[in-house]
């Protein structure tokens, strides 16, 4: 009987004991869900056993995490961290979704201060219920660059959403408000990007530009959706990394202006709000709390496409303008620390845009590390592209720096290890440094060198054979390829800023007017040609040497030493009706007409064409391993093979690329011709190895009605033509020859 008893008592302890294991799992699941938006930093302070200290305008609280900036939700509620070094006071705001005055006001204990943090845990808050902001008092001393303001709303710097910016074009009255962000989203395992800076073929895009129009095709017109509604034509394209012009949270109608009715706003997004926040107005639904999903979404899906994403960041100026700016971030925490002042207190204007962020202060050095390792570990974005990168280089005074601190410790901060950095390397100071851009082997840069160049040579000016081959080589002259690599340039004719591919041969001038400038915005040097008239023809002529012109260009990109890049619809012939400056125009200026996809299906062809030829020859994008035929794995040309010595009116260039394919372990050797005369010229190539087995054979021709149709030739109807005789070449004025060695 007590043995039976026994067992029964037995079994009744481990049915208690599964009826407690259950409830502990649901607990610790329950304790995972609230957990997913905690840094693990948070888990270090013990935050299981946290209680209230105090009661704050009916809120319980304690004293926060002083080293997580921002607002992060926690079991039992939000931790509130911010920092001012001169501030003498602190108090948060919380907000009703969309309304315009606090239902709650906490001012921070002293006692919850640290230094110059202020932290602080409000429990029992729900983040779907509120949005938040801060007030600030302390001196007021323009002159001094003190300008607090107790009355003054400010947005935190950290926020990871700010609210009332989801709908494109709609005008915020000045408050900025912060929103709490779940940070949920499944990567699943990604690490690094598999793609080198050499395998890059950079494709840069406006995210509303690219799909707005109804041309485009996709149900969400303007949107992070939209891209991925378009990534089978980017896959077919070939393009290797997109490259977004800004998306960290911008007002566009903060400079709102007018023009016979048109709206004349921010279109392109280089004013920063907010450095944390992704631009809402770019996502397909509004994310309550879950801001940034559908980028997330987008940069997921390239990887698994083999595409990379590159961010354009700007960390040079914000929106808040100089001192007829508004003030509702940095000027009213810390704006003599945050911004560059003159000695009376005024802001110095090296962006060109009203004021200069101060990157080399130890605090804003802080803020920039900790946004950029924000966006690869929570976004997994794969690199930054740094708009007026010189300023990141500027001392507290506006004067270069031949260390920076900041881009050395961007160069060797452990997470940003695989990530590609790439300076836009000159600002609106005069401050120029393309080739001398402090880079500790880490940086590339926008090399407007080869733009300038090769943009001259092309239209045939005088003077400008040597740079263009120079720069063809990848620019050895300004990167040193022993230590520089093959990864330093990246080469463009086009981007956002100045003409598309089809206006450069289109128009000899800007036509601005559109801006309401009066047509003084925007760069006079655009070394454009029109070939003959300006503007848009019909003559038949002239639009077929436009087109050559175009193709000519991106041939030479293609086969180019570096990563290059070109502008979104450059590909199908996008035109913005010779505006070089198109920063306002959020209509049919700026956005992509897709109809020209069709009626200029050749281009694009040949841009498909001429990416896929430079995937398939290493000897192009890098030193191979091993050479070929005995050749240096680079070399230039004149009219005669190994004759590099070109005169002021030299208007051809041979350019020989060789070396072993590393995935197909043969040897490949390919010779650019360029010849931006207006007259046919006859060149002689270099001759191959009589006993390799390997004969050249043209394989585009730029002149030809078909250009990628020369594969079909052979050496007799060459020269029956005309075209070859013996190993002899006729190249037809304003055209380009792309010969590759071919086994026999």
């Amino acid at each position: 009987m007590a043995q039976k008893k026994s067992k029964n008592i037995k079994k009744s302890a481990e049915k208690k004991e599964v009826i407690d294991m259950d409830k502990s799992a649901a607990s610790i699941l329950d304790a995972a869900k609230d957990m997913i938006s905690v840094p693990a930093s948070a888990s270090i302070y013990g935050h299981v056993h946290m209680r209230p200290y105090d009661k704050i305008a009916g809120f319980d609280v304690r004293p926060g995490f002083y080293e997580i900036n921002g607002a992060t939700a926690i079991p039992g509620g939000v931790n509130f961290t911010i920092f001012s070094n001169q501030a003498t006071y602190c108090e948060l705001l919380l907000y009703k979704r969309e309304a315009d005055e606090p239902y709650a006001v906490l001012p921070f204990p002293e006692k919850y201060r640290i230094g110059n943090v202020w932290s602080m845990i409000v429990f029992d808050l729900d983040i779907e219920e509120f949005e938040y902001a801060y007030r600030f008092d302390g001196p007021y001393d323009p002159k001094r660059g003190l300008l607090f303001d107790k009355n003054n709303v400010v947005l935190d710097p950290y926020a990871r959403a700010v609210t009332g910016q989801s709908k494109w074009g709609t005008h915020n009255v000045g408050l900025y408000k912060g929103r709490v962000v779940r940070n949920d989203f499944d990567w699943g395992v990604q690490g690094n990007s598999a793609n080198q800076m050499e395998d890059l073929i950079i494709y840069e895009m406006h995210v509303r530009g690219f799909t707005q129009a109804g041309s485009s095709g996709v149900e969400h017109h303007g949107t992070f959706e939209g891209i991925m509604e378009k990534l089978p034509y980017l896959e077919r394209l070939g393009v290797t990394a997109l490259e977004l012009m800004p998306v960290f949270e911008f007002d566009e109608t903060l400079p709102h202006r007018d023009f016979y009715g048109r709206e004349l706003i921010d279109y392109w997004g280089y004013n920063t709000v907010c450095f944390f926040a992704p631009n809402t107005s770019y996502a397909a639904e509004t994310e309550y709390n879950r801001e940034g999903t559908e980028l997330k979404k987008l940069v997921k899906v390239c990887h698994e496409h083999g595409i990379d994403v590159l961010l354009d960041v700007v960390f040079n100026h914000t929106a808040e303008g100089d001192e007829r700016g508004p003030s509702f971030c940095f000027k009213g925490i810390d704006n003599n620390i945050y911004y560059m002042l003159t000695p009376d207190g005024k802001y110095y204007n090296f962006s060109g845009c009203g004021n200069t962020l101060n990157c080399n202060h130890p605090i804003v050095q802080r803020l920039i590390m900790d946004c950029l390792r924000y966006w690869v570990t929570v976004y997994h974005v794969d690199g930054f592209r740094f708009d007026l990168a010189t300023i990141l280089g500027r001392n507290e005074d506006g004067s270069p720096m031949s260390k920076p601190p900041l881009l050395q410790g961007l160069a060797f901060d452990p997470i940003l290890g695989g990530v590609k950095l790439i300076a836009e390397a000159w600002d609106a100071g005069g401050l120029y440094q393309v080739g001398s851009f402090p880079s500790w082997n880490r940086w590339a840069e926008w090399n407007g060198r080869y733009r300038d160049d090769l943009r001259s040579f092309l239209k045939g000016d005088n003077g400008y054979a040597a740079a263009a081959a120079c720069r063809i080589m990848g620019s050895p002259d300004m990167y040193l390829p022993e230590n520089r690599g093959a990864a330093a340039s990246v080469n463009f004719l086009t981007c956002h800023d100045g003409f598309t591919l089809h206006d450069l041969y289109t128009y000899d001038r800007k036509h601005n007017e559109e801006n309401n400038w009066d047509n003084t915005d925007g760069a006079d040097d655009n070394r454009s040609w029109n070939c003959g008239v300006e503007g848009e023809t019909s003559d038949p002529e002239i639009n077929k040497l436009r087109r050559r012109m175009v193709m000519n260009a991106a041939a030479v990109l293609l086969c180019s030493r570096g990563t290059p890049m070109f502008y979104m619809g450059d590909e199908f012939g996008n035109s913005q009706g010779g505006n070089n400056n198109a920063y306002c125009q959020d209509n049919f200026i700026s956005w992509l007409n897709w109809e020209d996809l069709s009626r200029n299906s050749e281009l694009f062809d040949f841009f498909k064409y001429m990416i896929k030829f430079r995937k398939d020859h290493d000897c192009i994008k890098k030193k191979c391993i091993r050479g070929a035929f005995g050749y240096p794995e680079m070399s230039n040309h004149g009219t005669k093979p190994w004759d590099s010595t070109y005169a002021a009116d030299s208007h051809y260039i041979g350019v020989m690329f060789a070396g072993e394919s590393e995935k197909k372990q043969v040897p490949q050797a390919v010779y650019l011709a360029i010849n931006s005369y207006w007259e046919p010229l006859t060149v002689r190539l270099p001759a191959l190895p009589a006993d390799s087995g390997y004969s050249w054979r043209r394989v585009v021709d730029t002149y030809e009605r078909d250009p990628m149709a020369g594969w079909m030739d052979d050496e007799m109807q060459e020269m029956e033509t005309g075209r070859r005789h013996s190993d002899e070449y006729r190249i037809m004025e304003r055209s380009v020859i792309i010969f590759e060695a071919i086994k026999r």
